[in-house]
């Protein structure tokens, strides 16, 4: 008898906490203030919560176990002063719904990430957000208002009638000033501009070569470093650490003192710089932020407009003519990680003779049937891995060990919180807004249903012929093998974290083993190494990211003394 009454006890009490939750009520209203904007605004309104004291919500949104909470919605117009009510149906992440936030403590902040309107050449008229200098920041985005986080109380019966009120704007950033060793410029771009109704803009770092004002003879190879929106040229310290610098840690590494080793590794390449043997080079950092991500990916795209073109053709002719490079396809070297190693390859597979060599770390997915777990040719879904009677989640981030931090369905919903239409500015939207076709509606057309992870085999065959490099290597050899031959060096960790080693895997058989003529060229695996290994078999990673700059400086030597055409300048440049 007290079995079953226990058990009726149990459900009725589970009876009761069911009404009491679909009893509650859930709103929390937003608007901004007069003082920061009396203009109407379109954009992406986000609402975030969190339990950590340590920083401001907004600084604390990620797919990793670290994450926070936060709710997205987009608003057209929204008025001064006219709140916008976030309730159980607006989504959210890592919770689907405001009503299944747990009970407890919040700081809460709310986030208006603006959008300006485009009339692009295509006809489309379509609504982005504009980069502000910062490399597509949601969270820091000049122009962007926001309201300062306040503690408030989600009890069993959910939270309603709280008002946060964005009263703060994000100032705009200042730009780097020119020294004596780096220059800066900002380009108009005219094919930029045509494509999207409006100017657009491309700028670089430039490192100068020792010696560049004692010899105006001389023209300069140059070295394209390729990656994520650059605040500056990085690496470059003409000066030793800072001794008053307090060490800080670095979880990646696991070094104490990280930072220090960063201003020391700064340092050394300054002075291997100043070297009388070292050879004399323009390097370029470019930035291209797109109204999709902090980078273009630096090749033509339906969507995004012809980024690989304005790149190619105006910007780098343009520095080559300012500051006496040799502005001939011979002299020209690409290399980057992982963004920046997708784009050097897919650049010098694009342009073949406009560049002699790329080195590729850790890059991006380059055969689509490893897009990181997922093959968009054969799979059917792509967060979930066919079973009739399992549901199992595809991973999508580990580390050395396998231990796995996030998912493919989290990381895209996340996304669809930050923005609908490929307008997240993360990692999936942009390399949807990059191979995607355009859309009826002048957005970029998704590879797979964002909430359910269904694949679109159509959009995924549009995919393969314009932006799978081994698919486009293998069907264009005849023609590209000639010009690609002894150009190509591909490396990567085999326990990258977001599996980026299948793609060369499958890149590397191809490229060995079918191709006539040969690729004369190389594919390295770091063994356990993460994201991003780049092909020294010596120093750790946390080492060797650091010296891009001068580590593929011998190779590119070597490619120059066996490919320069006869008659090229091979000596004003190598002064001491």
């Amino acid at each position: 008898m007290t079995k079953y009454l226990l058990l009726f006890l149990n459900c009725f009490f589970l009876l009761i906490s069911c009404q009491t939750k679909n009893n509650a009520t859930y709103s929390i209203n937003v608007s901004f203030d007069e003082s920061v904007s009396t203009e109407n605004i379109d954009g992406r309104l986000l609402l975030m919560l969190s339990t950590d004291d340590s920083k401001e919500p907004r600084f604390q949104i990620n797919d990793g176990l670290s994450t926070q909470l936060i709710f997205g919605m987009n608003v057209d117009a929204m008025a001064p002063g006219t709140p916008i009510t976030f309730d159980e149906t607006v989504f959210g992440y890592p919770f689907p719904s405001l009503s299944e936030v747990p009970p407890g403590e919040y700081n809460v902040q709310a986030l208006l990430h603006v959008y300006e309107t485009f009339n692009l050449s295509t006809g489309h008229t379509v609504k982005l957000p504009m980069d502000n200098g910062e490399g597509q920041q949601w969270n820091r985005s000049p122009g962007n208002l926001y309201s300062k986080p306040y503690k408030i109380s989600v009890g069993k019966h959910g939270v309603e009638n709280i008002s946060v009120v964005m009263d703060q704007e994000i100032p705009p950033i200042e730009e780097p000033a020119d020294t004596e060793w780096i220059k800066h410029i900002k380009l108009k771009s005219e094919k930029l501009s045509e494509f999207y109704g409006r100017d657009m803009y491309l700028g670089a770092h430039i490192l100068l070569p020792k010696g560049f004002e004692e010899h105006p003879e001389a023209k300069y190879p140059l070295m394209v470093f390729q990656g994520h929106f650059p605040s500056d040229f990085g690496g470059f310290r003409t000066t030793p650490p800072d001794p008053n610098l307090e060490p800080t840690y670095s979880a990646r590494f696991d070094l104490e003192g990280y930072n220090i080793i960063q201003q020391q590794e700064a340092y050394d390449f300054y002075q291997r710089w100043n070297e009388p043997d070292f050879p004399r080079f323009l390097i370029i950092e470019i930035q291209h932020p797109t109204p999709y991500y902090d980078d273009s990916y630096a090749v033509n795209s339906a969507s995004q407009g012809p980024w690989g073109d304005a790149i190619t053709y105006e910007l780098i002719p343009h520095i080559e003519k300012e500051f006496r490079g040799m502005g001939e396809g011979w002299s020209r070297f690409l290399y980057g990680g992982s963004t920046g190693g997708w784009e050097a390859l897919a650049v010098q597979v694009k342009y073949p003779e406009e560049y002699n060599g790329c080195f590729a770390a850790c890059p991006d997915p380059i055969d689509f049937r490893a897009y990181c777990l997922t093959n968009i040719y054969e799979d059917d879904n792509a967060y979930y891995y066919n079973s009739e009677h399992k549901k199992l989640e595809v991973p999508s981030h580990r580390n050395y060990l396998g231990q796995i931090q996030s998912t493919l369905r989290q990381g895209n919903h996340l996304e669809l919180v930050l923005g609908d239409k490929s307008r997240s500015g993360q990692q999936w939207d942009i390399w949807e807004a990059t191979y995607s076709p355009q859309g009826e509606d002048g957005y970029p057309v998704r590879l797979w249903d964002k909430m359910t992870g269904d694949i679109d085999h159509e959009v995924a065959e549009y995919w393969k012929e314009n932006y799978d490099l081994k698919h486009i290597m293998e069907r264009d050899w005849d023609k590209l093998g000639p010009k690609l031959k002894g150009k190509i060096h591909i490396y990567c960790g085999d326990m990258d974290n977001y599996y980026l080693n299948n793609a060369v895997y499958l890149m590397e058989d191809f490229l060995e083993s079918t191709t006539e003529p040969y690729y004369d060229g190389e594919v390295l695996y770091g063994d356990r190494a993460e994201h991003c290994w780049n092909g020294d078999p010596d120093q750790p990673n946390a080492i060797s990211r650091l010296r891009y700059n001068s580590m593929y400086v011998p190779k590119i030597m070597k490619r120059i003394a066996e490919s320069a055409p006869q008659g090229a300048d091979l000596t004003s440049w190598r002064y001491e």
